[in-house]
């Protein structure tokens, strides 16, 4: 009785960790900064927990980006495609800041408004 139950546990585990990675997307999304802008279409980015974003950033001048939540930094050279990627394993909203040169995920330097924020939503 108790081996048919540790069975079944172990099934609806694997179950449970094979519907999860079944859900989880790997999502691209190419943001291009120029005068320290993006595109309005791209300043909301929605994606669900466990999902896999790779953000490709290009920009017309040096900056530094700091996505707030997951303490990823970026330094992007102008002309260059740099990728800024995480697993979304924390929901919520998550702000993307320029931060002045040699300032540091640690500084506070940012711009009025961020350039992007980041919505991740719970499976």
């Amino acid at each position: 009785m108790l081996r048919l139950f540790s069975a079944n546990c172990a099934l609806a585990l694997l179950l449970i960790t094979t519907a999860t990675a079944v859900l989880a997307a790997e999502l691209t999304f190419d943001i291009k900064i120029e005068r320290g802008r993006v595109p309005d279409t791209m300043r909301r980015i929605r994606v669900n927990e466990g999902d896999v974003v790779k953000l490709r950033w290009t920009s017309d001048q040096p900056i530094v980006l700091h996505l707030h939540g997951y303490d990823i930094e970026k330094r992007i050279p102008p002309g260059v495609i740099i990728e800024l990627a995480f697993t979304a394993y924390a929901t919520g909203r998550f702000p993307i800041h320029v931060h002045a040169q040699g300032a540091g995920a640690g500084g506070n330097a940012h711009e009025d408004a961020p350039l992007a924020i980041i919505e991740v939503y719970p499976r």
